[in-house]
C-alpha cells in the first residue's frame, strides 16, 4: 500500500487511489474514537472485524438491489471501493430510544419506538454532528430533493434487513448510521451507500442478556471492545477462518 498515494485519513479509515480510474482503497484502521475523537485508542484487530463484517453486510444489501460503493475485498484489512462525492450529511435509523435521542426528546432508555425514525446529521465534527431538519437540507442545497427521498427509502430497507439478519443471530438492531455518495458516470449521477456498515455505526444489543456488542462498550468504558465485535462476526459466521479470535460469553450479562 505504501506504493499507492493516500489521498484520505479519518479516525477510523485511510483512502488510497485505486488501481484504475474511479477506484479507492479504504485501509480500516484499528483505531477507536468517541465524542468526535475526544477519546481515542488503538484496538488491535478491530481495523479486520469491521471490514469483514462489513463486507458481509454490503454484499448482501446490494444483492437486494440497492447500490453500494463495494466492489470487493482485497485482503483483511482492505476493500476495493466506488470513489464517489460524499453527500455531507448522516442518517440515522432508530428502532429504540437509546443515547442522544433520550436526552433530546425525555424517551425511557430501550424503550421500542413506535416505528423506525430516521434523523439527519449535518457531518461537522467542530458542531457535534448536530440533528438537521429536510428544510434545512434543502435551503443549505447539502442533498436535492430526490436524493433525501432515495436515502430516506434506502434506510429503511437496510433497516429491514438488517433487523432480519441480526435477529436471526439473537442480536437486537437498536440503531445505526448509514452516509450517502454521489457516483458520476458523464452526465448521470446516483445515490448510492458508502462508508461502512459495522459494529462502529450500529448499537447491537444481545436479545437475551441485552449486552452491548457495540461501539457503546468503547465509549462507556465497558471493556472487551474487540471481543464483542468478534462475538458478531461469529454469529454472522463471518470470520470461520479465524478460530484464534476471542468471543464473550452469550450468557454474560451487564
Amino acid at each position: 500500500m505504501s506504493r499507492r498515494k493516500k489521498l484520505y485519513e479519518g479516525k477510523a479509515k485511510i483512502l488510497y487511489e485505486g488501481p484504475e480510474p474511479g477506484t479507492l482503497v479504504a485501509h480500516f484502521k484499528d483505531d477507536a474514537t468517541a465524542f468526535n475523537a475526544e477519546k481515542h485508542d488503538v484496538l488491535e484487530g478491530k481495523g479486520v472485524l469491521n471490514n469483514r463484517i462489513s463486507e458481509f453486510l454490503m454484499v448482501h444489501i446490494a444483492q437486494m438491489g440497492i447500490p453500494t460503493h463495494f466492489i470487493r475485498r482485497l485482503n483483511m484489512r482492505e476493500q476495493l471501493i466506488h470513489e464517489v462525492e460524499i453527500i455531507p450529511l448522516e442518517v440515522i435509523c432508530r428502532n429504540i430510544s437509546t443515547g442522544s435521542i433520550c436526552k433530546r426528546l425525555g424517551l425511557t432508555d430501550g424503550e421500542r419506538l413506535p416505528r423506525p425514525i430516521v434523523e439527519f446529521c449535518l457531518k461537522n465534527d467542530e458542531l457535534g454532528d448536530p440533528v438537521v431538519a429536510e428544510e434545512h437540507i434543502a435551503a443549505f442545497n447539502w442533498a436535492g430533493p430526490q436524493e433525501v427521498e432515495d436515502m430516506i427509502s434506502m434506510t429503511l430497507r437496510v433497516n429491514d434487513f438488517l433487523s432480519g439478519i441480526f435477529a436471526a443471530v439473537g442480536i437486537r438492531l437498536v440503531d445505526f448510521k448509514l452516509e450517502f455518495g454521489r457516483q458520476y458516470d458523464g452526465d448521470m449521477v446516483r445515490t448510492i451507500l458508502a462508508d461502512e456498515i459495522s459494529p462502529d455505526s450500529c448499537r447491537l444489543w444481545d436479545i437475551v442478556s441485552g449486552k452491548k456488542l457495540d461501539k457503546d462498550r468503547f465509549r462507556k468504558d465497558l471493556g472487551g471492545v474487540t471481543d464483542a465485535y468478534a462475538e458478531v462476526a461469529r454469529r454472522l459466521g463471518v470470520m470461520k477462518d479465524q478460530p484464534n479470535l476471542k468471543v464473550i460469553s452469550n450468557g454474560d450479562a451487564e
